[in-house]
């Protein structure tokens, strides 16, 4: 097949799930078929990183687009510009002439609507909670109408697809595929022995709502109901741009703030346990199968784990209430039976069903019946059709 790959930005360099993810996914697909691959890029972007998609793409097209950095002036000014604009700001800062004309396959990392609807959920201030509902419709619109355009659909999970055709029924009339997440399990592989500590360990990029929001949560619901059980409990917060609420966390006894780093793998070996105390999200979580493939026991929320195919108890631990959820902790940080079992069990999981490989033959099968359908219905109309594909792989603001 000729892919036409859709994305808002370079996938290098590989500091974010949804990039890894992608990055992996078209890895596998260039072996048989022929990628050309669509996406901004900042003014300031090194070549090399232009150069680099050359290894998943025979061909890389850009279209040049500035972000404001997170925080700055510029930020809210121009968030502020889309308050009265129809669509949710987190697309419609993407608008762009050269990208509006392509048939297309969406994947769709989230059910983005309810993000914005947990956010809206997770506010207690009501002005916070007036601009996030009112973010959430315009989402909810923008979803509708934007997944009906689609010739397919493809969902990171079962959880994903069945809340898309719940929400929109009369938009997601073709079918939907689900293209799970997968795990590099060579590069995140074991450590030769355990850890003796008592670190528990976050990654993920710090300047998403819905990480900064699981930290601040942990650290001020969970951590000291964890300490007052094991005092020399510590933990680090690692990825990359960190909020200044996220940094403030470093002001706690025993929490390290980290920002980016070349390389999670040191953190996450050094970890006993590893933590997703994530109250908003959708989609599914590149980290647990990544904490999971190096054979770290995840204590997770439900919202944290959705969308996997774990089960609780025996491939993570779910909590979603503070006491709960340092119990959990608690409970592992003392028994290192228990933590073995879940640890093994990860990952035989990811390395049995989870390894990239095998995630990129369920894009390789979604993509080709949706273009047998598209021939099929050429054949019936008697118009001449390309076997193209087209995927846009959106990726949220935050």
């Amino acid at each position: 097949m000729r892919i036409l790959w859709l994305k808002s930005d370079l996938l290098l360099p590989l500091d974010k799930g949804g990039k890894l993810r992608t990055w992996n996914l078209m890895r596998h697909l260039a072996r048989r078929h022929d990628i050309v691959y669509l996406a901004f890029k900042d003014p300031g972007q090194p070549t090399a990183d232009i150069e680099g998609m050359r290894e998943v793409a025979a061909h890389v097209e850009t279209v040049t687009r500035t972000d404001p950095p997170k925080g700055s002036l510029r930020f809210y000014a121009d968030a502020a510009l889309h308050v009265l604009d129809p669509l949710p700001y987190a697309v419609g800062k993407y608008r762009s002439r050269e990208f509006q004309r392509c048939p297309a396959v969406i994947f769709t990392h989230n059910v983005e609507s309810e993000i914005w609807r947990r956010h809206a959920q997770t506010r207690s201030g009501l002005l916070g909670r007036w601009l996030y509902e009112a973010q959430y419709r315009r989402m909810l619109r923008f979803e509708a109408k934007t997944l009906a355009r689609f010739d397919g659909i493809l969902a990171v999970s079962d959880a994903d697809r069945q809340a898309l055709g719940a929400i929109y029924p009369d938009a997601v009339r073709q079918p939907a595929y689900v293209v799970p997440t997968g795990v590099d399990t060579e590069y995140f592989s074991p450590a030769p022995s355990a850890p003796s500590g008592r670190t528990l360990v976050f990654t993920g990029s710090m300047d998403w709502l819905p990480n900064e929001d699981a930290m601040q949560f942990f650290c001020r619901d969970i951590l000291p109901l964890i300490r007052a059980e094991e005092p020399q409990v510590t933990l680090s917060i690692v990825g990359r741009a960190p909020t200044p609420t996220v940094k403030r966390l470093a002001d706690t006894h025993g929490v390290v703030v980290t920002g980016g780093v070349d390389d999670v793998r040191p953190f996450m070996q050094d970890a006993a346990v590893y933590i997703v105390p994530l109250r908003i999200g959708g989609g599914t979580r590149l980290k647990i199968f990544e904490a999971m493939s190096m054979g770290k026991a995840v204590v997770s929320t439900t919202v944290g784990a959705e969308g996997l195919p774990v089960v609780a108890g025996e491939h993570v631990v779910l909590a979603d209430e503070p006491t709960a959820f340092a119990r959990a902790v608690v409970g592992l940080l003392r028994d290192t039976d228990q933590r073995a079992r879940l640890e093994t069990a990860g990952r035989a999981l990811v390395l049995e069903r989870y390894d990239w490989s095998a995630v990129a033959g369920a894009l390789e099968a979604a993509l080709g019946a949706i273009a047998d359908r598209g021939r099929r219905r050429t054949a019936a109309s008697m118009t001449p059709v390309d076997n193209r594909s087209a995927i846009r792989s959106p990726q949220s603001l935050f």
